[in-house]
């Protein structure tokens, strides 16, 4: 087979780049920290709007973005049959008096004909008739159209430069303000060869336009990976701050120093791959993005967009994901899809509306925190000071820790959605906003803010956390309210919770595990988990890592986190001056259940074709959809074992529970092959060979993998371990003295 060459297009995009590149002119020191003391726009964030044939659509936009106090919006324009209502729909936003950026967008097949004569006279007829309606009525003429994606416009790089030309000297001849040409992603090498080429023909735009996407790497703050791949992500700390600096300086070395990002977004089914709640993420996101992008000082404009989707928007259509236009909305906004009637904000709505408050027109001073998964960021807005304040991946940072408590007893506190809140104990994956009347009312504890070490879900409905500092003891309750959560403490008072007797325990060995009544509703039980024996080796292998009890409950939130099933933590405590690495209690709600799967397993290595009702073949294949799905999130539980593995039955459905959360790791990437074969090594150890054989075809093929020796060989190791561990191990070689003690003795 030939092989393909690169096209025309894509050798001249590597020249200009590499020359650039070699010339040392993409070097930009410490580019991926904030910039100090600078003023960000009054109209620094904005959306993408669209309406439909219905009039009423546009009297509902309207409404929604005063209600946001949006001074400035995107809208894409085409001639195409949706033209009539989008012109009308111009119009009203012209007479409400928003500043509008007019996204010109040509057709699909157009685009891709341009190169012809006809394509050219129909695209020249169809700018000019803009430019005669609406010179010196809106803000700007955005020209080009995701040109590094032609899947997704049509171009090649000759159409392109034909509808730039006829374009651009239209908008010149009618002194409109240019905006372009709209590449989509961080790809610098398209931004230095179209800008080097619009320099050589004179026609650069008055704005150079980039869709500053970060989502593909989950949160704002992240480093992105698909830069070098992994190994480099740390060294090149290619993250949006340095992204937005380094497209500002190409822009700025081709001619164009004003950047704007047109359209960026986070899609909530894209979120909810790995977390369940997608649209408390993108509300989260949503503060966080804009925070960073005005940090880094590199851009006039910023837009959220589209504004109503029920993929991405602000507001919901009420649609479903088979009913988003084959055509992304990130190329073609072509209209508001759905009924009025079937709206319905999203979180990110108030967030958005938060954050633009505190921005727009703000002068940003300088991090507090950055770059170490503490994010504070310190402005000036309206006479105030103002912190916005977060964290990233499940941590959190305990106020106390960072402010002092005059310094807190002094501001103002706003969570993400801009309501005033109260009794905030600590920074989590949710902005923060903390306002002083006067600069000098801030004190901080320390230069250098740091994270507790304890991970959170900060998305459960009705719960709150509630940091525990008493003498030594040092935890975390998760509770309705303050009242309730020292209702627990009281109950739970580590001095007060002693270990049962073998007998009386649900496990006794090197943790102790016993059941107790929930003070919240005495009719219901609670588990609480305490080290009881540490061997020497592990005493001084752990000395430095967190105690059992903290990382049992960071494993349990790590699991709650990504939508894999636990048993709720509570609560957990430890002693602060503990060398024993036995002075720490974890307390979880008891899980109702039907069996562990290691039982199911065995019964199946017996010769039972079910277990409980549960015929082998449905619980292989539910099973696997459990471990997919773990593992998909980022999980290696490294204790997989079949008696942690619960097994509840609800209807025709099976659900599964984890329990002994200890040893798990979480990463923000799916887990690799060898892991996962690590922890079904440990799951399946008691199932048979044709029934771990079966699972196996399963589970790889949900992944596009079929059954060879290489996923094979893991178990078979695994097993020769067990068996060594119970031949020549320790506890074997203790069974075997006692039975020699028995004997002879």
């Amino acid at each position: 087979m030939k092989k393909k060459q690169p096209s025309m297009l894509t050798r001249q995009v590597m020249l200009d780049g590499l020359k650039y590149i070699l010339s040392g002119r993409l070097w930009l020191k410490n580019s991926h920290l904030p910039a100090l003391n600078h003023v960000i726009p009054e109209d620094f964030t904005g959306l993408c709007v669209a309406s439909n044939s219905d009039p009423a659509t546009d009297h509902y936009v309207l409404e929604q973005l005063q209600t946001l106090e949006v001074k400035r919006v995107r809208l894409d324009i085409s001639n195409d049959e949706a033209r009539p209502f989008q012109e009308r729909f111009l119009c009203n936003l012209l007479s409400a008096g928003f500043s509008v950026t007019l996204h010109a967008v040509q057709p699909y097949e157009a685009a891709k004909n341009m190169r012809s004569s006809q394509a050219q006279a129909e695209w020249k007829q169809f700018i000019e008739e803009l430019c005669q309606a609406y010179a010196g009525k809106i803000a700007a003429l955005e020209i080009g159209n995701t040109v590094n994606r032609k899947k997704w416009a049509g171009y090649d790089m000759p159409g392109f430069m034909a509808a730039w030309q006829i374009a651009y000297d239209l908008a010149r001849q009618y002194q409109i303000v240019v905006v372009g040409p709209n590449i989509q992603d961080f790809e610098p090498l398209y931004n230095i060869s179209l800008l080097n080429t619009l320099g050589n023909e004179r026609r650069l735009p008055d704005m150079h336009s980039n869709n500053l996407f970060v989502e593909r790497v989950i949160e704002p703050e992240l480093s992105d990976f698909r830069i070098f791949k992994y190994k480099w992500t740390r060294i090149l700390k290619f993250n949006l701050i340095k992204k937005a600096k380094l497209l500002q300086k190409i822009g700025d070395d081709m001619g164009v120093p004003a950047l704007v990002s047109p359209v960026a977004f986070w899609a909530i089914y894209r979120i909810k791959r790995c977390l369940p709640d997608g649209a408390q993420k993108q509300a989260d996101y949503v503060g966080r993005y804009f925070t960073l992008l005005a940090a880094s000082g590199a851009l006039r404009h910023a837009n959220w967009g589209a504004f109503i989707c029920q993929r991405e928007g602000l507001i919901d259509d009420g649609l479903k994901d088979s009913e988003y236009p084959a055509l992304e909305r990130v190329a073609y906004y072509k209209s508001a899809d759905g009924e009025c009637a079937n709206y319905q904000r999203n979180p990110s709505f108030s967030a958005f509306k938060t954050v633009s408050h505190w921005l727009n027109g703000a002068r940003y001073l300088a991090p507090v925190s950055t770059g170490n998964g503490l994010e504070i960021h310190h402005l000036q807005q309206r006479g105030q000071a103002v912190h916005i304040a977060w964290t990233i991946n499940g941590q959190c940072s305990l106020l106390d820790q960072v402010y002092s408590p005059h310094s807190l007893q002094q501001a103002h506190l706003f969570n993400r959605d801009g309501e005033p809140v109260q009794d905030v104990q600590m920074l989590t994956e949710s902005p923060l906003y903390l306002v002083w009347q006067q600069p000098e009312q801030i004190v901080l504890r320390t230069t250098r803010p740091k994270l507790s070490g304890t991970i959170i879900h900060a998305h459960i409905a009705g719960q709150q956390y509630f940091p525990i500092e008493e003498g030594d003891w040092r935890g975390m309750i998760l509770a309705e309210s303050a009242a309730q959560a020292q209702q627990m403490w009281q109950a739970w008072h580590p001095e007060t919770l002693l270990p049962p007797t073998k007998s009386e325990a649900l496990r006794h060995a090197r943790n102790a595990i016993w059941p107790l009544p929930d003070p919240r509703d005495e009719t219901q039980q609670i588990t609480v988990k305490k080290p009881v024996r540490m061997y020497w080796h592990k005493t001084w292998l752990d000395r430095h890592k967190p105690s059992k009890a903290k990382r049992s409950w960071n494993g349990a939130m790590e699991l709650l986190r990504r939508g894999v099933g636990t048993a709720m933590p509570l609560a957990y405590f430890e002693h602060a001056n503990d060398t024993t690495l036995r002075g720490n209690f974890y307390i979880s709600a008891y899980v109702p259940h039907e069996f562990a799967i290691s039982k199911a397993f065995l019964a199946f290595k017996q010769g039972a074709s079910e277990f409980e009702g549960i015929a082998a073949d449905t619980l292989y294949h539910a099973f696997a959809r459990f471990c997919l799905h773990m593992h998909n999130s980022g999980i290696y539980f490294r204790d997989f074992s079949g008696g942690n593995i619960l097994v509840q039955h609800q209807g025709d459905n099976l659900h599964f529970v984890l329990i002994d959360t200890a040893r798990l790791q979480a990463t923000a990437t799916a887990t690799l092959i060898n892991k996962r074969l690590a922890d079904l090594t440990r799951a399946l150890h008691k199932l048979h060979w044709d029934g771990r054989k079966q699972f196996l075809q399963i589970y790889l093929g949900m992944t596009g993998r079929r059954l060879g020796w290489q996923f094979l060989w893991p178990f078979y190791l695994y097993d020769l371990k067990v068996w060594l561990k119970r031949t020549i191990g320790r506890k074997a070689m203790r069974n075997l003295l006692r039975h020699i003690k028995s004997r002879f003795g």
